[in-house]
């Protein structure tokens, strides 16, 4: 909802919490955008193509441009021979120059806005450029599709009969004057789609543009409470951890038993940036689960790629239109071998790939760091199955985030139990012990025997990961996973002391070292 622009200006009322449900009104509008997607279907080699010969059309002049010869790409053979397999590291030195303000370095003009994103490996800030073209043909435009299937998913939605209620970010420059000379934007891309929307979007939305764009997260939230328990909400758009802390003071705010007494026309929740599965049983408390409905998103920083297209959770639908040109690189090959990575044509179902992306912010052939899994090739579905760099492999036992929390949600059902958040990485072997997995955990509702749950969960890692379960065979290779409860608020704390409560930042829930639990643990003493 954050991202409509052209549908929003049609409503002009002056009193849009009375105003009409504009939805079968709009219904023609994003009709257009399903048409679109289902068309896509054997023509996705056309469609792509179209995509990659564009971007480099677009980008010929720029330095990066000049310097791989995008002038002279007719194919993708010509695309994947003149570019290098890139990351954030490899371009951080021209998107540095970017933020410095000059102009056509790895995109055309100058770029004002940075979306700053989760750190490197070396511990560092990474500054993802939101360029003009990247905010319309993408950002935007994948918002605006969301809607469009989610509306043909429903036809009974009276989406614009109220307001959306949109849970963002702020923006934090953490970067000096020397650093950013020119005094570009830099904060949570949220953020920056909250403050370069069309002011008519206003009317169908909240918070208002100053609490949404508030830096400090304590204070916003409380007014975030108290500015929307007397609103007409129809939809709900974030990140599932910080939305249920939302919910949750709502319903304590009025005294309600769900917040559909707060919001009785309250139909769907479009939720991404983590996965939903360790919070479906605890939205099924909060809401009225016959009157809720759930689409999965799938939007980064880097760009907006993907959406739910059937009732039921699961595989989402790549955008194949919007500003992106996609590649797979299979996750035995060489991260930054420049034959490895395959176009979406050719891809295989069932496999899971590191993803890449080019794409209208000036990232060419770029790992987003993000692993996926293919479920159709035609459409093309894909699930996220992981991070490429957030996943336990320190004994063989290869744990993806999928698998966690999968089998964290299986345990929770089986026991009781009920997972705020939690984080996990591995217990090296000693002369005197196993290796084994330590998992730090904020409950909203412990298990009545914590150690009866670690069997448990054990278990259903076992039952989801065979590379975990042979390792676990026998207690030889890998002893059972040990737990640590984190008191209440750990998880935020830690996030304020690194300077990344609120908004899109979230704890890291696999780590193959253990930086950042030793950090979290001694915060919990």
């Amino acid at each position: 909802m954050l991202y409509l622009t052209s549908a929003v200006a049609i409503a002009t009322t002056e009193d849009v919490s009375n105003m009409l449900n504009l939805t079968p009104l709009l219904k023609y509008y994003f009709n257009r955008r399903v048409k679109a997607a289902r068309s896509w279907t054997g023509h996705v080699k056309a469609v792509q193509t179209a995509q990659m010969l564009r971007l480099a059309a677009m980008a010929r002049d720029t330095a990066y441009g000049r310097l791989h010869r995008f002038d002279g790409i007719k194919s993708y053979a010509d695309f994947a021979g003149r570019l290098p397999v890139t990351d954030y590291e490899t371009l951080r030195p021209d998107i540095m120059r970017m933020l410095a303000g000059e102009s056509d370095i790895l995109w055309p003009g100058r770029c004002r806005r940075f979306a700053q994103s989760s750190g490197t490996s070396e511990g560092k800030s990474k500054y993802i450029p939101v360029t003009d073209h990247s905010l319309r043909l993408n950002h935007y435009a994948g918002g605006r599709d969301v809607v469009a299937h989610y509306l043909s998913l429903y036809p009974d939605s009276r989406l614009f009969a109220g307001k959306a209620f949109i849970l963002g970010g702020s923006f934090a420059n953490e970067l000096s004057k020397a650093e950013n000379p020119a005094g570009a934007r830099i904060g949570d891309l949220s953020a920056h789609l909250i403050e370069a929307i069309n002011p008519l979007a206003g009317l169908l939305r909240i918070p208002s543009r100053d609490v949404a764009l508030m830096p400090d997260w304590t204070t916003k939230l409380t007014l975030l409470v108290q500015n929307s328990a007397h609103e007409d909400v129809t939809n709900i758009s974030g990140v599932p951890s910080w939305f249920m802390t939302v919910l949750r003071q709502v319903i304590e705010y009025t005294g309600a038993d769900n917040i559909h007494d707060v919001w009785p026309n309250l139909e769907v929740f479009f939720h991404g940036g983590i996965s939903f599965e360790p919070y479906r049983e605890q939205y099924a408390r909060l809401t009225d689960p016959a009157r809720m409905r759930y689409l999965e998103t799938y939007n980064a920083s880097e760009g907006f790629f993907g959406v739910q297209t059937s009732r039921e959770h699961g595989a989402m639908q790549l955008l194949l239109d919007t500003g992106v040109f996609y590649e797979f690189r299979p996750l035995d090959a060489d991260p930054f071998d420049p034959e490895a990575p395959l176009p979406a044509w050719k891809v295989e179902q069932g496999q899971t790939y590191a993803l890449l992306i080019s794409s209208c912010n000036g990232l060419w052939r770029y790992s987003i760091g993000d692993t996926v899994t293919v479920h159709s090739v035609d459409p093309l579905m894909i699930s996220i199955a992981g991070r490429t760099s957030h996943y336990i492999n320190a004994f063989g036992e290869e744990l993806m985030v999928h698998n966690a929390d999968k089998a964290l949600a299986m345990a929770c059902k089986a026991t009781g139990a009920r997972v705020s958040d939690y984080t996990a990485a591995p217990v090296y072997t000693t002369d005197s012990s196993r290796g084994h997995h330590q998992w730090l955990i904020e409950w909203t509702t412990p298990p009545h025997d914590i150690e009866a749950f670690a069997d448990m969960l054990d278990s259903c890692l076992c039952r989801v990961n065979s590379d975990y379960q042979a390792k676990r065979t026998g207690n030889i290779f890998l002893a059972r996973l040990t737990i640590t409860t984190a008191r209440t608020g750990l998880f935020d704390s830690w996030l304020a002391s690194t300077g990344k409560l609120g908004g899109q930042r979230k704890v890291p829930r696999l780590q193959n070292d253990r930086r950042i639990i030793e950090a979290m643990l001694r915060l919990n003493n």
